[in-house]
């Protein structure tokens, strides 16, 4: 059983078309992104779960997923434990909403982006329908490799005036992701760390298309 906590919101009608698992950035938690459930799905066809991410660290708000020795680098051990904690949540959720990966969209924003990329990629997980990523990066780690042959989709957007993560670093995901012959939807503005509103409409586009009854 997975030791994270985490908020949902189920389906309307109780059966989900399916699944999406958002994953808050650094410093926030549970909450933060649950609002984005009913933007991203108006239509309430999908169950949303919303975990928090299992650090707290001393004098810093909210929680974390691991630690930043490096922007782009996570600490290998923190990175780890998340990854692992990650994987028994979705499992259980598969198992309990009777909904497969192949209908589940893995997304976030910021570090939550991160492990996304990293449990949609995973060569030991189960490939998701797509990853939603929001200003993050496909970090480089100790022990861990993505598997570009999994086939998951990805939405990419990211500001060009990001202070945090740069938009190098989305830039580079694209082209990894596409030279691996996977289909990218990418997008930039000039917003800073944060999730553009003007990205929105094209995000829940992808997003209904993404986990359409015809891709089961």
């Amino acid at each position: 059983m997975s030791s994270l906590i985490y908020r949902e919101r189920p389906a309307s009608g109780g059966v989900p078309e399916g699944l999406l698992v958002l994953h808050h950035g650094r410093g926030a938690d549970e909450n933060d992104l649950l609002p984005l459930a009913d933007v991203f799905d108006p239509r309430r066809r999908l169950h949303v779960v919303t975990p928090r991410a299992p650090l707290q660290l001393p004098g810093s708000p909210g929680y974390h997923w691991y630690l930043v020795p490096r922007v782009g680098y996570p600490d290998s051990s923190t990175f780890h434990a998340a990854y692992r904690a990650l994987a028994e949540l979705h499992d259980e959720l598969w198992e309990r909403t009777g909904v497969s990966s192949q209908q589940t969209v893995l997304g976030g924003f910021s570090m939550g982006t991160v492990m996304s990329y990293s449990l949609g990629l995973g060569g030991d997980r189960p490939a998701p329908a797509g990853v939603l990523a929001f200003s993050g990066f496909i970090p480089t780690v100790d022990g861990w490799q993505p598997e570009l042959a999994a086939g998951a989709r990805a939405f990419i957007a990211h500001g060009r005036r990001d202070p945090v993560i740069a938009v190098e670093f989305a830039r580079r995901a694209r082209d990894q992701l596409e030279a691996a012959e996977l289909e990218v939807e990418y997008h930039e503005s000039d917003a800073g760390h944060h999730i553009d509103p003007a990205h929105v409409p094209a995000a829940i586009s992808w997003l209904q298309s993404t986990l359409a009854p015809s891709r089961d």
